[in-house]
């Protein structure tokens, strides 16, 4: 049996700011753009990977939540306290300079990792974590 990730999803407040970090500062293609009552999706991806989709969705896209519901969605996301999503990467420090060059809001500058990874860490638009890693060489 054969089980691969194929689509994935990250809560963002405003998709017109989310599109041009995730496509013109991490350089993901966008694949499809839908709107259905009242909320909309975007799914993006790396062009290096097009059986893998990451799914910009509204922070509760469930059309029959309660505004108490979609408060406490906004409020953690705000806070930035959703999951956060890891990235691979060949060059860490590369990755790292172009994102703080475009603006992104640096957590974490590159460092190595006891577990094996030199990794650097930036929030998105909407105040996710991405972070972007690298096996450490041996």
């Amino acid at each position: 049996m054969d089980i691969r990730l194929s689509t994935t999803f990250i809560a963002v407040d405003d998709h017109d700011k989310a599109i041009p970090f995730y496509r013109d500062v991490l350089g993901l293609e966008v694949r499809n753009d839908v709107g259905f009552e009242g909320m909309r999706w975007v799914t993006v991806g790396a062009p290096s990977q097009p059986d893998v989709n990451i799914v910009l969705e509204p922070p509760l896209a469930d059309p029959n939540a309660s505004p108490a519901d979609k408060q406490a969605m906004a409020e953690l996301m705000a806070k930035g306290l959703l999951r956060g999503v890891l990235f691979a990467t060949d060059d860490c420090d590369a990755t790292f300079e172009r994102i703080s060059t475009a603006g992104g809001e640096v957590l974490q500058e590159p460092m190595d990792q006891p577990y094996g990874v030199r990794d650097c860490a930036f929030r998105d638009p909407a105040g996710n974590l991405l972070r972007f890693t690298q096996p450490l060489r041996k």
